[in-house]
């Protein structure tokens, strides 16, 4: 018997199948899921975890026609296999390859691109109002999961649907881990009689008779209402939303197809907004997805059979991190982390388990987490936030106001610096030096090894000012030794090696390739100076002074655009200096960088020590 998914090549196919079709398609889908995945590594539980909402959104709706946009896009496989690119996913991530997140460029399905959370309400309002103004007609649904729901954005988007009432439908993706757990017979009677028409006229007839009897009339409606609004308070989970404006349905079974389906077609002839509460499960169908959802949220290459994950298991600049905090805090009792629902991919789970009441995870919320690390570093606590570069960026007002201005000491833990890899353009952290440096009473780190990263925090904790250290994604080059700096002074870099008239000033995980480039040019008998900028700001004036007297050609080395990084900053202080000195800035381009593996892409662009190595000699 041929299997339905070999043979689907038509969107419109999905609304001629039976519910017993669609179930067994769903079960195909998950099968290719684990299969490709596997191999190639994604977002696999939350993907798995969606089918058959992915189904039931393409039974209802006409995707030629109607909008639908994907919070964060890390669920967004289901949707890419039934837009004809399952024939695509070998390629998933890697270079030239399919994307793991939604991309307009890749499929006209593909509404609106996301990588980050909390943003699809938003959008979806954005094109349900232009609807309106241009006088289409077509539906727009926003799919966000119950975390991207923490998110303020989010928050900002449903009080202002609610309060135009402007039609669309939001699907609340409810995986169980947050918001309400109320899946059983009374939510399910209540909501099928809340979303009935019948029982929405009929309750306007009863209102309407009440009203008309002399004297005691509009005291009755009154009490029943009064009434009414109290039992659902107790047992209906939606009433927030109902009091936003936007009218609730669910929770529901979001694995139920046929229930989604019926749901989502009334949910089309309702004026207004809409928000659908499903019911799912993260990792559905995947027994070591299921038990570690969040292991298998964004996963590596790994053994199908037995869920084991494929590669060596070195120490992570994640895992130093974690460790060394968890050391300090033993010591220094103020000391607090902060995540913004990232425990585990911030190296924290130790530190969460070690002081559960000094861990603070705020969900998907990283304004929030700022200004509260300023508010506990205003009385005396010292917040340590855990945070990777990308997600940072949706904080930069409150770090400006809330912890610089006031020169509060909030310590930054930057993971995820520099080139990520395969999830692409929108988690490359390649602007924190340029979003940063030029923010008065910052002090940015970045350690050239995990050793060294230790060294940091201990020098960090000691400070009375903020601090951001930024650090990569995996552990140290083994190809190079390195030996930590234990004492620092602000402002102050390490000269690793002395020779020649070329100084390569090289800053973070770049330090590793400048001495992998001394090698080689050494074995060409040419002798280079190699520096560690361990401060990005403030930079070693008195060191760069000394290089320009001296005649030296510099060349600096950052994971970052070159604007605004290391490189403009050098160069800066170097024109005030009025000596005719070269300098060469080595980082990447005015572009955002697009998925692919990070020894792929730090080739590409020319950052890794062979591309290094092609610019000197070219200085040379």
């Amino acid at each position: 018997m041929s299997r339905i998914l070999d043979d689907f090549n038509d969107i419109n196919a999905v609304k001629k199948m039976s519910i017993e079709e669609l179930n067994i398609f769903a079960l195909e889908i998950r099968n290719f899921l684990i299969e490709k995945v596997s191999k190639t590594g994604g977002h696999l539980a939350s993907n798995l975890g969606i089918v058959e909402l992915t189904l039931s959104l393409y039974n209802v709706f006409d995707l030629d026609r109607d909008k639908i946009i994907w919070d964060v896009g890390h669920q967004s496989y289901v949707h890419k296999i039934l837009t004809g690119r399952k024939d695509k996913f070998d390629s998933l991530r890697n270079f030239d390859g399919l994307s793991g997140f939604p991309k307009r460029e890749e499929s006209k399905y593909d509404i609106f691109e996301s990588g980050h959370s909390s943003t699809s309400i938003s959008a979806g309002l954005g094109m349900a109002r232009a609807r309106d103004l241009q006088g289409k007609d077509y539906d727009v649904i926003s799919v966000i999961g119950d975390g991207a729901l923490t998110g303020g954005m989010a928050m900002e988007a449903l009080n202002d649907v609610g309060f135009r009432k402007t039609k669309m439908i939001i699907v609340l993706n409810d995986n169980q881990m947050s918001i309400s757990k109320n899946v059983g017979g009374i939510s399910k009677y209540l909501s099928g009689f809340r979303i009935d028409p019948t029982y929405n006229r009929l309750k306007k007839e009863i209102n309407s008779t009440l009203r008309k009897i002399p004297s005691v009339g509009n005291g009755m409606a009154k009490s029943i209402h009064k009434i009414k609004d109290g039992i659902k308070q107790v047992v209906v989970p939606g009433m927030l939303f109902e009091h936003m404006g936007i009218k609730y349905l669910g929770p529901i079974d979001g694995h139920d197809i046929k229930e989604v389906s019926k749901v989502l077609k009334l949910a089309k002839n309702i004026e207004g907004p809409v928000i659908i509460h499903v019911i799912t499960k993260k990792g559905k169908g995947y027994k070591f997805a299921e038990n570690q959802p969040g292991k298998y949220h964004g996963v590596g290459p790994f053994n199908p059979l037995t869920g084991e994950l494929c590669g060596g298991s070195k120490e992570s600049y994640s895992d130093g991190f974690g460790e060394q905090i968890a050391r300090l805090a033993k010591e220094n009792k103020n000391i607090v982390a902060i995540t913004a629902a990232m425990p585990e991919g911030t190296g924290l789970e130790k530190f969460s388990k070690q002081f559960p009441t000094r861990f603070f995870d705020v969900g998907i919320a990283e304004q929030h987490a700022v200004t509260m690390a300023a508010g506990m570093a205003s009385q005396g606590l010292k917040p340590i936030f855990a945070v990777y570069s990308t997600f940072l960026q949706r904080a930069y007002d409150q770090i400006v106001h809330d912890v610089c201005i006031q020169k509060l000491p909030v310590i930054f833990a930057i993971d995820r610096a520099g080139i990520v890899g395969q999830d692409g353009e929108t988690h490359q952290g390649i602007f924190d030096l340029s979003y940063l440096s030029h923010i008065p009473n910052m002090t940015i780190m970045a350690p050239k090894c995990i050793s060294e990263l230790k060294s940091m925090l201990t020098f960090a904790v000691k400070q009375d000012y903020p601090i951001a250290i930024r650090y990569p994604r995996g552990g140290d080059n083994p190809n190079v030794s390195m030996s930590s700096i234990q004492n620092f002074k602000r402002g102050k870099w390490e000269i690793l090696f002395q020779g020649g008239k070329i100084a390569l000033v090289a800053t973070g995980k770049m330090v590793q390739n400048a001495v992998l480039v001394r090698e080689k040019l050494k074995d060409m008998g040419v002798e280079v100076t190699v520096i560690n900028a361990c401060f990005i700001k403030p930079i070693d004036e008195a060191l760069i002074s000394e290089l320009v007297h001296k005649k030296y050609s510099i060349v600096t080395i950052e994971d970052n655009i070159v604007h605004g990084g290391l490189g403009s900053l050098v160069l800066e202080y170097v024109n005030t200096l009025e000596e005719k000195t070269k300098v060469i800035n080595l980082g990447f381009k005015d572009e955002f960088i697009p998925h692919g593996t990070v020894d792929i892409l730090y080739k590409l662009y020319k950052l890794d020590a062979s591309g290094i190595f092609q610019s000197i000699l070219k200085l040379i």
